[in-house]
């Protein structure tokens, strides 16, 4: 070999010890502290819009009852009216010729009745749809559904003079980049959130009439009927404020919607808790039971008129952000809460 090669040697290498092995791989168990979980944000809780009424598919006799009476009344009324224009022309051409006119003054009243009920049923399902797009816009980010959403507002709201502001102020963002979510939610604070306040002091006013009016009234029978006559007037002035037309058949309807809405919410209920945090602990048995009766009925008109506002509100508001019960209670006892106007 070379003098520059290195020549070959053997190498001997100690097997490791058990003993190190085993202090090195075992170690003892030790509890972690410190880990903390980020709460999910606003952005990822789904919004959900009041569940739409379930359409039975069984065959309804009471409707068809109802219809074949409906039809024999309409009948008779239009043989008993025709019956009575002929006895005034046989008495007199001009009796009857002014008959005549007044049955058809009737029937052109019945008719606009008719035509309002079925427009005013109409725009609330105009309404339910809007709910149905908006949420699946705040969910999905989707472009098409955002856009028949601000189409169908800029609609229900056009010929209402006090959001021309707000349409002007959201046409000046047309042009901007914005995400489908963003721009619903613009076009909510422009449009709908100024709504809220005024839906707040109606159903605060509500309950508060309900609670003070009910502890006056001497019989149980006319608290039954100023209590829905109170709730029914609620539910036409919050719905009108929000964007309907609620007329007879569709103040029914919606009474039906604020209804199962409380069902599937579970709003009906009471507890001894919320008795307490109205009128204080230990307060409600030292107070008279009439006071008692009408702060329950004022809770449970503010509660209806919670669900009936999630109804009539064309763009359904995230859980975080819904007004809670709890915020209308103190003014069902203030004192000063008769100041509010009527």
């Amino acid at each position: 070999m070379t003098d520059g090669q290195r020549q070959p040697r053997a190498f001997v290498i100690d097997p490791p010890d058990p003993h190190e092995i085993k202090t090195e791989t075992r170690r003892k168990p030790r509890a972690i502290t410190g880990i903390r979980f980020e709460p999910e944000s606003e952005d990822d809780q789904p919004v959900v819009a009041p569940a739409p009424m379930p359409l039975s598919r069984q065959f309804r006799w009471g409707m068809l009852l109802g219809g074949a009476l409906l039809s024999l009344i309409v009948m008779w009324a239009g043989l008993s009216i025709s019956q009575l224009i002929e006895d005034f022309f046989s008495r007199s051409p001009a009796l009857g010729w002014l008959a005549s006119g007044l049955a058809a003054l009737a029937a052109l009243a019945a008719g606009a009745i008719i035509l309002r009920e079925v427009l005013a049923l109409i725009r609330l399902r105009k309404i339910e749809s809007i709910q149905a797009d908006a949420a699946h816009t705040l969910n999905a980010d989707d472009p098409e559904s955002g856009k028949r959403v601000i189409a169908e507002l800029r609609s229900l709201y056009g010929n209402r003079p006090e959001q021309q502001w707000g349409l002007t102020a959201l046409a000046e963002h047309d042009s901007d980049i914005m995400d489908p979510r963003d721009r619903l939610r613009l076009a909510e604070r422009y449009l709908i959130i100024p709504r809220d306040e005024d839906a707040h002091r109606i159903i605060a006013r509500a309950a508060r009439r309900v609670t003070l009016l009910t502890t006056v009234t001497p019989a149980a029978a006319l608290d039954i009927l100023f209590v829905a006559a109170q709730n029914l007037r609620m539910m036409r002035e919050l719905a009108s404020l929000y964007g309907g037309r609620p007329s007879t058949l569709a103040t029914l309807r919606l009474a039906r919607m604020v209804v199962s809405h409380l069902a599937v919410t579970g709003g009906l209920a009471l507890s001894d808790n919320l008795l307490q945090h109205v009128v204080g602990k230990g307060l409600l048995g030292r107070l008279s039971a009439r006071f008692g009766e009408g702060a329950v009925n004022g809770i449970l008109t503010a509660r209806i008129g919670l669900a009936a506002r999630d109804v009539c509100r064309p763009v359904p508001q995230e859980t975080t952000a819904k007004e809670t019960l709890g915020s209308l209670l103190r003014e069902l006892v203030a004192t000063d809460g008769a100041k509010t106007p009527e």
